[in-house]
């Protein structure tokens, strides 16, 4: 079976779960941690190089102060279980910015825990507009991969979305220009084991050609 080497992970659904559970809108951000493990140990025992999750935007900084927090302490819960994993981890965002935990910023340079592993990059207060602000008109025509502020990342062959949306939400737009793209449409939270291996079929089906 053809695999993708890097599968980009857009986790939705979390807010509406939690309503649809009774449950407040920020309660859903800690019934996604679990799943994120899961689909890690998944992606790792069957071969996949490199995987990026999409933690929150800047633009999801407009959203109330309780789901703010919310969000924020998940993502740092989160990578919290990932670093204990043999991993080769990376936080990608603007660490000038409040809005980014400073919990992280020890993992805002490429580090290789627990020997190593899988790539997994973690996009925390990302957005397009800041991953592309260093990007002069002369170096994008030059090299635009290497003006890029998420520039460690590689080129991501499959994204994946939970939550029945189909849209990019600005995840990476240069390294996902050539994605294949897969939308699952149950919630995050509601994670399966066949989410991941229906999206390896799906991929293996399809006709990459990158252009070509």
């Amino acid at each position: 079976m053809r695999l993708p080497k890097h599968i980009g992970i857009i986790p939705d659904g979390n807010r509406r779960w939690a309503v649809c559970h009774g449950m407040q809108k920020q309660e859903g951000y800690f019934h996604g941690l679990q799943p994120g493990l899961a689909l890690l140990k998944l992606a790792a025992a069957n071969g996949i190089s490199e995987i990026t999750y999409y933690g929150f935007t800047t633009d999801n900084c407009k959203r109330p102060t309780e789901q703010q927090k919310s969000f924020r302490k998940a993502c740092v819960d989160a990578i919290g279980l990932i670093a204990n994993e043999p991993v080769s981890l990376l936080v990608v965002g603007n660490t000038d910015s409040p809005a980014f935990p400073q919990e992280l910023l020890q993992y805002s340079q490429r580090r290789d825990l627990n020997g190593g592993g899988i790539r997994v990059n973690f996009l925390v207060n990302y957005g397009w507009e800041w991953d592309l602000s260093d990007i002069t008109e002369q170096e994008g025509r030059k090299n635009i991969l290497q003006a890029l502020k998420s520039k460690d990342v590689s080129r991501v062959d499959l994204v994946i979305r939970w939550g029945g949306m189909r849209r990019l939400s600005g995840f990476l737009p240069v390294q996902s220009v050539y994605a294949d793209f897969y939308v699952i449409d149950h919630m995050w939270p509601d994670f399966q084991e066949t989410d991941f291996y229906y999206a390896m079929d799906w991929y293996n089906k399809q006709d990459v050609t990158l252009g070509g």
